[in-house]
């Protein structure tokens, strides 16, 4: 027996009543414009966000966002513009000095503006290393509260997933907003009618 299995053990010995889990019923915020208030919060928050017109080409519409970029990370097919696979790469540290990197949201949150993006690049680093995230998101999956994101989300077989909400932004030192402290330092959400 290790020690977590020894301390639940030990717990579980001690319990002197038990009670039946209460049913819980919290309504989540609804909005009366989900993708007008999801494109607000994400602004707010610090992030950018384009619409992608029907006909406009999405890797144009990068260029325009990003013209000097010349490290591009992606593993989305439509993503002709990149020069790094992150699932060719042999290393992490082979995504060192990427400038944008590309990839697809799940899940779109008007609560507070975050988006769900599984691992579906074999590297994860692509999503914390690079300058500046392009998030592609259809405004079809854009959920009113984290209350519907948490029933529609699922784990991918790498079994990690994470919510992002605008660029890395700290406020702890001399009560100073930095943005990209500890990741990008600019998110653009390219909403798409997908």
């Amino acid at each position: 027996m290790n020690s977590k299995d020894a301390i639940l053990a030990n717990i579980k010995k001690n319990i002197r009543h038990t009670y039946d889990k209460p049913e819980i019923n919290i309504p989540g915020i609804h909005y009366p414009d989900v993708i007008q208030q999801f494109i607000d919060i994400s602004e707010t928050v610090g992030g950018k966000v384009e619409k992608l017109a029907q006909d406009d080409d999405v890797n144009d519409l990068i260029k325009r966002c990003y013209p000097d970029a010349k490290k591009i990370a992606s593993s989305l097919p439509e993503i002709t513009i990149a020069t790094t696979n992150p699932n060719t790469v042999k290393q992490a540290q082979d995504l060192n000095d990427t400038e944008v990197t590309v990839v697809r949201g799940e899940w779109g949150v008007a609560e507070n503006g975050c988006i769900w993006i599984p691992q579906a690049a074999k590297e994860k680093a692509a999503y914390f290393i690079c300058e500046y995230l392009v998030i592609l998101l259809s405004s079809k999956r854009i959920v009113h509260n984290m209350h519907e994101a948490y029933q529609k989300i699922q784990f991918n077989d790498y079994g990690f997933g994470t919510f992002i909400s605008g660029p890395s932004k700290t406020a702890d030192i001399e009560q100073a907003l930095v943005m990209g402290a500890q990741s990008a330092r600019g998110v653009t959400i390219i909403l798409t009618d997908e």
